[in-house]
């Protein structure tokens, strides 16, 4: 960082440092409790700063703003909001947040609108741990990632400092700080759709045996890929690149949505985590486009609910930490002490038992005990009773994870979350299907 300030007689130390060094005089490791002795104007501040942390329900959890605040000294305000409040937020008034925890496919959306701040790799220090999807287009074991929809490659960096341009390959400037990601598929009730055995294929989803029983997120760009999985799958259409449609194959695709619609074929279209989960809890669906943490949510109200292996394959995504454009000073260098201490561990092991992975596992592992490692990323026979983040219980010993370990779901991603050229007639189109 450039900004330099004078304090106790010396000149030309950076904030950033002042903030680092206070840390190392302290004695004080993250995981150990609030940060305390910052020098002199430090000291007084440090305490009084809020950064207003806005993301999905599923990432804006108010546990890890707890923890935040004990391991850094400040405060993290959480606030959940739907994609459309926050990316609008984003947009109209950049100065009501600081850390905008986004969804990738908002990226192209805020790219050139002079409201985000560029991260500067050598400012982030699990870079070097963080696993290779985001790094390269390449799996561990060498297999190239799936370019349909938006990869962690089209995601990852600006071209620079100006965030006017994402770069599609590795620069020095990250647009976001990736913080976790997961691999999607179909929620069932087992017991009320015939048994686990009984979805198999995305297909299902348009199954006439689940009329009335289905629902879809009400979400553009990620309720049209689970569409088109599924219709790809029933063979109605083959797509070119289901990440990125044609208007043509977007036309097909919601006449036959709509004709589903009109014949009584969808129950709901869900739009916040909680509306998903209680969809499923009370039966209302059986079948659905689903978060992993939802399942684990309706699973830990004592309701058997399943993330379904498909044959076809995953729909996979990813959410980041962004930094806003008018951070400066303290707030700045405080900015980036969360964004390095988000992947320090805690959140990446508290998440994980929600179902989510870390793009840093070796210190969410940290957090984790060595039978719940096996569970949530090895995908192995879970040895004990398995524990939601907030202590319930949620599997039993014995049981496997659904899909098995993180790189035989993740490595089976077919296309990602995504944002179209034609993004923006698709959008139209789709507000046409719901409001059908």
């Amino acid at each position: 960082m450039t900004d330099q300030a004078k304090s106790g007689g010396q000149s030309g130390v950076s904030r950033r440092a002042l903030l680092k060094g206070a840390a190392a005089t302290a004695g004080v490791a993250v995981g150990s409790g609030a940060i305390t002795g910052f020098p002199t104007i430090w000291a007084q501040n440090i305490k009084d700063i809020t950064l207003v942390h806005i993301g999905g329900s599923y990432a804006a959890i108010k546990e890890i703003a707890d923890q935040a605040k004990k391991d850094l000294g400040f405060t993290i305000e959480m606030q959940a909001v739907d994609p459309g409040t926050q990316l609008t937020r984003a947009l109209t008034q950049p100065k009501s947040l600081d850390i905008n925890n986004v969804d990738a496919t908002q990226l192209p959306f805020l790219a050139g609108k002079g409201v985000l701040k560029a991260i500067p790799v050598k400012d982030y220090k699990y870079w070097d741990q963080t696993i290779s999807i985001f790094k390269s287009d390449k799996f561990p074991d060498g297999r190239t990632v799936s370019n349909q929809g938006f990869s962690p490659m089209k995601a990852g960096f600006w071209t620079s400092a100006e965030c006017k341009t994402l770069a599609g390959k590795p620069t020095e400037f990250l647009s976001m700080v990736p913080t976790l990601f997961n691999a999607d598929t179909l929620g069932i009730r087992p017991d009320l759709v015939g048994g686990r055995d009984k979805v198999l294929s995305w297909a299902d989803l348009l199954s006439p045996a689940f009329k009335g029983k289905t629902a879809l997120i009400d979400y553009a760009p990620v309720g049209i890929i689970d569409a088109a999985m599924a219709l790809e799958a029933r063979g109605d259409v083959k797509y070119a690149d289901k990440g990125n449609m044609t208007k043509a194959e977007i036309d097909k695709t919601i006449k036959i949505l709509i004709d589903l619609k009109k014949a009584g074929h969808f129950r709901a279209f869900w739009s916040n985590f909680d509306q998903s989960v209680n969809l499923m809890a009370s039966g209302e669906v059986v079948i659905q486009s689903m978060w992993s943490p939802a399942v684990t949510a309706v699973r830990s109200r004592g309701i058997d609910c399943f993330y379904t292996t498909l044959k076809e394959g995953y729909r996979g995504w990813l959410v980041g930490l962004c930094l806003m454009k008018h951070l400066t000073g303290i707030r700045q260098d405080a900015a980036m002490e969360y964004l390095n201490w988000y992947n320090s561990g805690w959140q990446g092991g508290f998440i994980a038992k929600q179902g989510y992975y870390s793009p840093v596992p070796e210190t969410a592992k940290k957090f984790l005990t060595a039978e719940e490692w096996d569970y949530w990323y090895e995908g192995k026979p879970a040895a004990v009773d398995i524990m939601d983040p907030y202590g319930h219980l949620m599997e039993k010993k014995g049981t496997t994870r659904d899909g098995g370990s993180l790189w035989q779901r993740e490595g089976n991603v077919v296309v990602w979350n995504t944002v179209m050229d034609e993004d923006r007639y698709l959008t139209k189109r789709w507000n046409e299907f719901v409001s059908v």
